[in-house]
């Protein structure tokens, strides 16, 4: 069962997220007023929340961010490499999947670690410019 903190000051809206969510799946979703950073889980947050949170954050790929479109916020949430941010316009099914993707990014090595999802990998696991089988190398024609 995966954890999810909602912590979004509309009463009304963070209760339609909650009961979605556990439509959907096993989700343990705590209603919290200030959420733990700390914690290993998704945390979802709007504008406030998000401001009260000190940077920079630890695993900042599993937070979900609600907000307007406020540039300032958004300079912000970009500068704390927050990867999910949707507009409060968005839909709730459309919020769902970002925090089912925001879940799935707790479990890879590559998010504990702390390296960038888009870090390049070592160079033992890329790929081979020379072909393996020689048989396959471009061959030179014959003309008489």
């Amino acid at each position: 069962m995966r954890t999810v903190q909602l912590s979004i000051a509309d009463a009304g809206y963070a209760a339609a997220l909650r009961e979605a969510l556990t439509r959907t799946g096993p989700w343990h979703v705590e209603m919290v007023d200030r959420p733990d950073p700390a914690q290993p889980c998704v945390l979802v947050l709007d504008e406030s929340s998000f401001e009260r949170i000190p940077l920079p954050l630890l695993n900042p790929e599993r937070v979900v961010l609600i907000s307007q479109q406020d540039p300032r916020l958004l300079a912000r949430a970009w500068d704390a490499s927050i990867v999910s941010v949707l507009s409060t316009e968005d839909s709730l099914a459309t919020v769902l999947l970002a925090i089912m993707s925001a879940a799935l990014r707790i479990g890879k090595p590559e998010a504990r670690s702390g390296a960038s999802v888009n870090s390049p990998k070592s160079a033992e696991a890329s790929a081979s410019i020379t072909p393996e089988n020689p048989s396959s190398r471009p061959r030179r024609c014959k003309s008489r």
